[in-house]
């Protein structure tokens, strides 16, 4: 279980990973030492699965993303599909999911000639899936990997 301390420090960290231990201490009214000793548990504990830059897509020639609804003939469950879907660079994100369709996969890509290639040539020989529906985002107001840590209160009544 996570304490306030260790929500404080992992808020700090969401902000910007690359705050040193020293900075994270000060903020919190801890020695750095046991900052350090808090990190590392909340990384063996995997409450921190890794660092990352955000990198911008504009700025790396990978202007579009869409997201594509998968359908395939194994359902929702089976690793083979996902597994294959998830192995390819352009995929962001796969997730499975309820309803008609089994899988939602974000992509990336340059533009809408090399969506298209990728459907073609990644998609496409996967046996397993049965029909896609590709929607294109025009523009993005809100995206972050960001986790919504709320603060523990002793009174739970509210």
């Amino acid at each position: 279980m996570l304490d306030q301390i260790d929500r404080r420090i992992l808020g700090i960290l969401q902000d910007d990973a690359r705050t040193s231990n020293a900075e994270i201490a000060r903020q919190v009214g801890m020695a750095a030492s046991a900052v350090l000793e808090r990190v590392r548990k909340l990384e063996e504990r995997g409450a921190i699965k890794g660092y990352n830059a955000r990198l911008n897509p504009d700025r790396l020639d990978l202007g579009l993303l869409a997201y594509i609804f998968v359908k395939t003939s194994d359902g929702c469950w089976c690793d083979t599909t996902s597994r294959k879907i998830s192995s390819f660079d352009e995929v962001l994100a796969c997730h499975s999911i309820t309803g008609e369709d089994c899988y939602l996969v974000k992509v990336c890509a340059r533009n809408t000639k090399d969506l298209n290639h990728f459907l073609r040539t990644r998609f496409a020989p996967i046996k397993s899936i049965v029909s896609t529906r590709t929607t294109i985002v025009l523009e993005t107001s809100k995206e972050t990997l960001k986790m919504p840590i709320r603060e523990v209160h002793d009174d739970v009544s509210e």
